[in-house]
């Protein structure tokens, strides 16, 4: 009796899931790339004739903004060119939900599972025709590890029996900031939103 009704339930479900799927011939709802409410990037901001203050003030509000985000070290920022750069940060995932940074839930996902980091680069730039264009970019990159040198699996391994192979460790300057990481492309997420906080700043 109870498998008759694992048996038609098991029907009952696939016959739902036959229902809701279009036929052959109807075309799939595609989802457009383009939001509507996605902000240009550079993004204007400030119109009109650009100023001293003018200017030392957005510089001002762009540095606290991506202060919020990630830490600026010393000489990174640099007023007369209009550039910040910041130094990398770990992309927080789903078990850090209080910790903002991460508005995509399909890259939040990705970085619970891998380690990723994310680091900005902030232009400032006098447009055209008034007022300041501000560019971000948000790149992203993927911890690539490499096997351990002391990896035991898949050979035997045996503690008990002394080595004679030595391995000399020479101690220096750490020159492994970078190395392990590589570019997996840019963080549009983090970019609209930092984009949408930089407008505010008229």
């Amino acid at each position: 009796m109870a498998k008759m009704f694992f048996v038609g339930a098991m029907a009952l479900l696939a016959g739902v899931g036959c229902a809701t799927r279009p036929p052959i011939d109807n075309p799939v709802n595609v989802r457009q790339t383009g939001d509507a409410t996605e902000i240009e990037n550079p993004v204007l901001v400030s119109p009109g004739v650009p100023t001293a203050v003018s200017y030392a003030e957005l510089f001002e509000k762009v540095y606290g903004i991506l202060d919020d985000y990630f830490v600026i070290p010393p000489g990174s920022s640099n007023r007369y060119e209009g550039r910040i750069v910041t130094l990398p940060r770990i992309a927080p995932g789903f078990e850090q939900f209080w910790r903002g940074g991460n508005p995509d839930p399909r890259e939040r996902l990705r970085a619970t599972f891998q380690t990723m980091r994310q680091t900005a680069t902030v232009e400032i730039r006098a447009a055209d025709r008034g007022g300041y264009l501000v560019l971000v970019v948000v790149e992203q990159e993927l911890e690539s590890l490499a096997r351990p040198t002391k990896a035991t699996i898949g050979s035997a391994s045996f503690n008990d029996v002394p080595s004679v192979d030595r391995v000399v460790e020479v101690v220096g300057p750490d020159t492994t900031i970078n190395s392990g990481w590589f570019k997996v492309g840019r963080d549009f997420a983090l970019e609209q939103q930092l984009l949408r906080r930089i407008r505010e700043c008229r």
